[in-house]
């Protein structure tokens, strides 16, 4: 009894590792590479800016700027340069995230 019991044990484990394994892989190849990073959120006069840089030095990054409620803007950074994006007006939320996407 007790035999059988450690097999079942056993062989819940290792597809569970398994079915792990296999998800942090899918998970990793469909994502893009983390190049764009927020250095700060301002604001000039009554528009909303955020400052972007691409920490990819060899390739040149894409990114979407998350705002609720509006159309998110999105745009390219070329490689290793720092650049403030105008993203809406004081009137509209402040941006939530910034999102790596593939370009």
């Amino acid at each position: 009894m007790r035999k059988i019991i450690a097999i079942a044990v056993a062989t819940v484990v290792c597809s569970a590792s398994l079915t792990l394994a296999t998800a942090s892989e899918a998970s990793a190849a469909g994502r893009a590479p983390q190049c764009v990073k927020v250095r700060k959120y301002f604001n000039k006069g009554h528009q909303r800016y955020v400052r972007l840089s691409n920490l990819c030095t060899q390739r040149t990054s894409c990114f979407t700027i998350v705002v609720p409620h509006h159309r998110d803007p999105h745009g390219r950074l070329p490689k290793g340069t720092t650049k403030d994006i105008h993203y809406g007006t004081t009137g509209t939320p402040r941006a939530l995230f910034v999102k790596n996407t593939p370009c």
